[in-house]
């Protein structure tokens, strides 16, 4: 009678045991695939069979960078002619707008006949706009230098371009914070100026 080292009879004791369990799980009806197969979708919870919601970002409309103002240049008949600028959408500011006229008409718009009463050395030292409609624009560098009809049609670009803005119906000038009055058409020096005031270097219809 020969008998078996530890390591083959739990080996065969193994094997005994896998066959039993075969033998019972075809008993109870249990199919068993010798390959891996794909179940049928009924088969299959319905929570499986939905994907999960994707994650969903949602992007705002980027802000204009810029946004287009109306200046005044003087034209050759010497009346005041409405342009387009563009300004900082952050900036949209009386200050902004102001500036944008300081700076004077561009290459094309002087071969146009189109020209600027105020100095190039101007300086926009502040502008604010009051509840009641009255912005105060506070100016240095040359502007306090001019005489005559180019004072005048400097008073009228800066006041018809102020006014262009919403909310703004007059304008008030400093120069370097101290408050002076500017001539009108009729040569009459005013502490608050609007467009009436400058009726005969209107812009033309």
């Amino acid at each position: 009678m020969s008998t078996l080292s530890p390591s083959r009879h739990w080996a065969r004791l193994t094997v005994t045991a896998v066959g039993v369990g075969l033998f019972v799980l075809a008993g109870c009806g249990v199919p068993v695939d010798r390959s891996p197969s794909a179940l049928p979708r009924k088969g299959i919870p319905f929570r499986l069979l939905q994907p999960s919601p994707r994650a969903t970002t949602t992007t705002s409309a980027p802000l204009p960078v810029e946004a287009p103002v109306s200046i005044y240049l003087v034209a050759s008949t010497g009346h005041l002619v409405a342009v387009t600028r563009e300004v900082p959408a952050a900036q949209e500011s009386l200050a902004a707008v102001i500036s944008a006229l300081v700076r004077g008409p561009t290459n094309p718009e002087s071969l146009a006949g189109l020209a600027s009463a105020l100095p190039a050395q101007t300086t926009v030292l502040g502008a604010v706009t009051a509840g009641t409609g009255i912005a105060t624009i506070n100016l240095g560098g040359t502007f306090g230098q001019l005489v005559g009809q180019p004072q005048i049609e400097a008073a009228a670009q800066i006041v018809f371009t102020a006014t262009a803005l919403p909310g703004v119906s007059g304008v008030a000038f400093e120069l370097e914070g101290h408050a002076v009055g500017v001539p009108v058409a009729s040569g009459a020096q005013v502490p608050v100026a609007n467009r009436a005031q400058f009726a005969p270097i209107a812009p033309l219809l």
